[in-house]
């Protein structure tokens, strides 16, 4: 597997042309100038120089172009003007709209959306044999449905070929555009199957390494938060790593887990994770499955937010309903505040700090307050306890171990099929026992 193999979606040194669209009733958390500027953000990560802008404001989006017919012929003549080489939508196109706006804008001026410009982006920050698995399935898996003569590469490349053509009996066949199509189609059907099955061994993979920390009763705090939060500056901090740091968007994309002695000498794992982003493409959701399951397998989440970013609430909603979709919003969270190093005034930090659930101001490139978010980390994960009431089998004698070491026990009774404990348990075990809460079924017979 090759960092070849991820074809760019753009040529160096295009000059990119952005549209923006407020379509009416549409659950978006940043503005359309806010995604606007985003997305200037976002192309210019992906080394794309932006020339212009046009937005447009839809009760609903145009069943052909996305965009009204006259928006289109202005976003054209704006093109031409700007001499722009690719047009990049703020919004994912379907296959219809973009067939419809590439004839619109003509062979010489491409079309691409959000999702496309993600995942370029991706594909050229990808340096594990992981990353580069989970961003080759995203793209095709997003180009399947896009097939058109324009990708009649794919085969030819995968040492494929098109029938022949002609005609029997007077009949036409389908000519080579169309049986090339359908011979790319199963190609990439059969790379989009190779290459979860790839991924499924990477996952079973990191679920063996995950059930060995978890073993090992080193508790995990992961990182997460919007792209470009700081949350690698953190991780370097804390662990003296040297974790790649850079001022743009998604500059790290594999996952990073370092130790960490915490105040009281506890040990921790803190696992940096993929930064989040509005209207983050679902192929990448299911992509990154692997890595994101150990955002899920945390034991404490520090969503990390950019105190000084305008948007800075809008992006915190943000992670929290990507959170809620990763089914991974019920894990104990600490919200941490970076950056006020680069507030005008210091005190601002307090401030803005009552905004947010449990939240703490630091600096990750100077550190100021990191000592007390590890406190309150630890506080978290080893003095912190929860009231549960368990019935185990027997068979768990390692959990009921767990519970007496590490647990503190209010009463213990001993029934035919196991036992049944009511008690405190630090929060990061809590986990483990969730299959055996006190309506798990175990034989209420007194031994």
């Amino acid at each position: 597997m090759s960092k070849k193999n991820l074809e760019p979606t753009r040529m160096a040194n295009e000059k990119a042309f952005l549209v923006g669209v407020d379509i009416h009733n549409q659950n978006n958390w940043l503005s359309l100038e806010d995604s606007l500027e985003e997305l200037s953000l976002l192309a210019s990560t992906a080394g794309l120089e932006v020339v212009g802008e046009a937005t447009q404001s839809l009760s609903h989006p145009n069943p052909e172009t996305f965009i009204g017919s006259g928006k289109v012929q202005e976003v054209i003549a704006l093109v031409n003007e700007t001499l722009a080489d690719i047009v990049v939508f703020d919004e994912e196109l379907s296959p219809r709209h973009q067939r419809e706006l590439e004839k619109s804008f003509g062979e010489k001026v491409r079309i691409i959306d959000r999702t496309a410009l993600i995942l370029d982006i991706f594909a050229q920050h990808a340096d594990t044999r992981e990353g580069i698995l989970q961003i080759e399935l995203a793209q095709y898996e997003y180009r399947l449905p896009r097939l058109t003569r324009a990708w009649t590469h794919l085969a030819r490349q995968a040492g494929g070929g098109a029938g022949r053509t002609g005609s029997v009996g007077g009949v036409g066949l389908r000519g080579p555009g169309e049986t090339q199509l359908e011979v790319d189609r199963r190609e990439i059907r059969n790379k989009i199957s190779n290459l979860k099955k790839e991924l499924e061994k990477v996952r079973s993979h990191r679920s063996l390494y995950r059930l060995q920390r978890k073993r090992s009763q080193i508790p995990t705090a992961a990182l997460v938060g919007y792209t470009n939060a700081g949350k690698s500056t953190l991780l370097n901090f804390i662990s003296k790593a040297e974790v790649y740091v850079a001022d743009q968007l998604f500059a790290t994309l594999d996952p990073t887990t370092k130790r960490v002695i915490l105040p009281d000498n506890n040990v921790c794992l803190f696992t940096d994770t993929v930064g989040f982003i509005q209207k983050l493409p679902t192929q990448l959701i299911t992509a990154f499955r692997a890595t994101l399951e150990e955002i899920n397998e945390a034991d404490l989440l520090l969503h990390i937010v950019d105190i000084t970013h305008p948007s800075a609430q809008s992006q915190w909603q943000s992670v929290q309903e990507t959170l809620s979709i990763l089914k991974a919003d019920h894990i104990p969270t600490i919200t941490v505040l970076n950056k006020i190093d680069k507030l005008p005034e210091p005190d601002l930090a307090q401030e803005i700090s009552r905004d947010y659930k449990d939240a703490i101001a630091i600096s990750a490139k100077t550190g100021i307050g990191v000592i007390d978010l590890l406190k309150m980390v630890e506080n978290e994960l080893f003095f912190s306890y929860v009231p549960v009431k368990v019935n185990l089998p027997y068979q768990q004698g390692r959990l009921i171990s767990i519970f007496h070491e590490q647990g503190k026990i209010e009463t213990i009774s001993h029934k035919k099929g196991g036992v049944m404990i009511e008690g405190k348990m630090p929060a990061r075990y809590v986990s483990l026992f969730e299959h055996y809460f006190s309506n798990a079924g175990i034989d209420d017979e007194e031994e």
